[in-house]
């Protein structure tokens, strides 16, 4: 076996594959989009090379601005708001134990299970404003009014809440992979010490997950940019470009409004985007490992 693997062409036959998949799924779409946001294609006909004006009218684009500053809102709450709480949420069921522990993860991950078209019409009835939950839960406390949550002042924060909400799931099961992972030997030396669980989890807990908090942070970035599903079937990025985000825009772009060389230019600037965010991110956690 040792000989096998050591025949250059064995291992050329194993490493192929892997090579041809990245090459025609990812290497090639990206250059692809490269070219095309150099030109005025527009899905069909001929494609004209235009140089660098397709970014030059992203750069006075506000509807580009407004999904850009709408997945930053997105990203400060997944990191904010959601990833502490699923970080509290995983090590709570670790400590649990038991089928209470199995049960609370599955519950905590089911909405992450239930297909997006049906998480949006959901959220759509809870947000009625005619006999959605919300509003019939403020009528029970008094409130007469009826509040229409999609409206321009409260869409946005409307989307963020279900986008939050819907991922919960991944990023507590991501941490609570993270703390199984923890030597369960250093916290019996902790409670020997007499440490209580808060001294257990802000100098062993958190610590130990520097990796995998980078990991969840990272990808809360670029899920935040990549929104599109949810935000089209609840509100398809209105009223006007309220609830717009970098993906949505780029679809309704190049498959709605047949700029298709300007869908693409919005990709390339997307790409661009999540690189330096991984490196910027990478920067940070190895800086914090130094100090």
């Amino acid at each position: 076996m040792k000989k096998l693997y050591s025949n250059k062409w064995v291992i050329f036959s194993l490493v192929l594959p892997g090579i041809l998949v990245f090459v025609f799924a990812i290497l090639a779409p990206i250059c692809l989009s490269v070219y095309y946001g150099f030109t005025d294609y527009s899905g069909m006909g001929e494609a004209n090379f235009i140089g660098l004006e397709n970014y030059k009218n992203l750069m006075h684009d506000s509807s580009f601005g407004r999904a850009l500053l709408n997945s930053l809102l997105l990203a400060i709450g997944f990191i904010c708001i959601q990833h502490p709480l699923a970080i509290v949420t995983a090590a709570v069921l670790d400590k649990l134990g038991g089928r209470a522990e199995g049960f609370f993860r599955c519950v905590y991950f089911i909405p992450n299970v239930i297909s997006v078209a049906v998480i949006a019409y959901l959220w759509k009835f809870i947000y009625n404003p005619d006999f959605g939950l919300l509003n019939n839960i403020l009528k029970a406390f008094g409130y007469e009014g009826k509040i229409n949550w999609f409206s321009p002042q409260m869409a946005i924060w409307s989307v963020l809440i279900v986008l939050i909400w819907h991922g919960f799931g991944w990023g507590m099961l991501i941490y609570y992979t993270g703390i199984k992972n923890i030597d369960p030997v250093l916290y019996e030396a902790a409670s020997i010490d007499g440490a209580d669980w808060k001294t257990t989890f802000f100098r062993i807990t958190l610590p130990l997950m520097k990796p995998v908090i980078q990991i969840n942070v990272t990808m809360a970035i670029i899920s935040a940019l990549k929104q599109m599903e949810t935000v089209y079937l609840l509100t398809g990025g209105g009223p006007g470009d309220t609830t717009q985000f970098a993906a949505n825009y780029l679809y309704q772009q190049a498959f709605k409004a047949f700029k298709y060389g300007y869908g693409n230019a919005i990709g390339v600037v997307f790409i661009l985007i999540c690189i330096l965010v991984t490196v910027g991110l990478n920067k940070i956690f190895q800086n914090k490992d130094i100090d």
